[in-house]
């Protein structure tokens, strides 16, 4: 199995619901901005609302940090109004909530069940510059934590303003960081 960490996001031009209206989203509209692809199996459906609902939740705070938050479900732009018109959790949501009918993105991220036709729970966090630097899969029956998620892409963008840093386990803005040398070996 490779790993996609690291690796850069493909093209792809897909069909949105996005503040009452549908637009097109594509990779061109990624470039320059931190970015996360919240993959999820369908529209209404039980452990889903949850955790779109979450995201809506904190989304101001990820936009605060120059992040934009992409749902994506093999569902089409048409069915995303219909539950967002239809539900009370999904009409919080403010950010895209993109279209992959075809399955194309995905598979492109390796979160596609075939037999299905839907997606895993895949959260992928990526940089301005388009890579992939945070990759998480759950099984479908594992909804994520929006909090968690937070604190992860503050310390992917702590590590990337701050080169030769790393954070520890745990690490929140403001804590201590490590600086990798001879010197911490068996150490910590």
């Amino acid at each position: 199995m490779n790993t996609i960490i690291n690796s850069k996001i493909p093209d792809f031009k897909v069909q949105a619901y996005h503040e009452g209206a549908f637009k097109t989203v594509t990779r061109g509209d990624l470039n320059g901005k931190w970015s996360i692809f919240f993959f999820y199996p369908a529209d209404f459906t039980f452990v889903c609302p949850t955790e779109l609902g979450d995201m809506a939740d904190r989304y101001e705070e990820f936009k605060k940090m120059g992040v934009e938050v992409y749902s994506v479900s093999t569902d089409t732009h048409f069915v995303h109004k219909a539950w967002h018109d239809a539900s009370e959790t999904i009409k919080k949501i403010k950010y895209p909530m993109l279209a992959d009918p075809t399955g194309a993105l995905s598979r492109a991220f390796g979160v596609h069940i075939e037999e299905e036709g839907l997606a895993y729970r895949g959260t992928f966090v990526v940089d301005p510059e388009g890579k992939i630097k945070i990759a998480e899969i759950h099984d479908n029956g594992i909804g994520r934590n929006a909090d968690e998620l937070l604190r992860k892409v503050q310390a992917a963008q702590f590590v990337a303003s701050h080169p030769g840093e790393v954070c520890p386990a745990k690490w929140k803005p403001g804590s201590q960081t490590l600086k990798p040398g001879l010197n911490l070996v068996g150490k910590i």
